[in-house]
């Protein structure tokens, strides 16, 4: 049997489908431009020659404050509510416990600290990790060898330390 229609109801059908592929097509760019923006945003950030250099210099100040035990250099580059994961599983909290803490363990380990970035990620261009190979080399002649995680942050136009992590690798 075949269903006849009139001109009216064609045109409305035709209009209904038009309507349809536009809602369609409408919803599959909104999706798609969702999922280009997320990815685009969620991109890492190459640090500038300038961030670079700047964030080197933080991290051998940070060195030279441990190495010959400087608070003021250390006042001054970390922020107020810094954290610290030491490699024993301590947590140090706030800039007045982890200045302590970090002047008691140069005393009670003293060596030659170095520490060598490998990696700079920002991720936006006001807070990045820092990685580096952190060694302690002992008064004794060995060589502790650990891993140090730094986040970073901008603020009035200098970086500063606002986190430490520092890991002890399994043997």
């Amino acid at each position: 049997m075949i269903h006849k229609i009139t001109a009216y109801e064609f045109c409305q059908e035709v209009n209904d489908y038009k309507n349809r592929q536009i809602m369609k097509n409408t919803l599959i760019l909104l999706l798609l431009s969702n999922f280009i923006v997320t990815n685009l945003s969620a991109q890492e950030i190459t640090p500038s020659k300038k961030q670079t250099k700047d964030i080197h210099s933080l991290i051998d100040d940070y060195s030279q404050a441990r190495e010959k035990k400087d608070t003021v250099l250390l006042e001054l580059i970390l922020t107020t509510d810094i954290d610290q994961l030491v490699s024993s599983g301590k947590w140090r909290k706030g800039k007045e416990e982890s200045m302590k803490g970090m002047m008691q363990s140069s005393e009670n380990n003293p060596g030659a600290r170095t520490l060598k970035i490998e990696n700079i990620r920002l991720l936006n261009p006001q807070y990045g990790i820092v990685d580096a190979r952190y060694e302690i080399k002992n008064t004794n002649g060995t060589t502790r060898k650990m891993w140090s995680t730094f986040m970073v942050v901008f603020k009035n136009n200098e970086w500063k330390i606002t986190a430490i992590r520092n890991m002890l690798p399994a043997a």
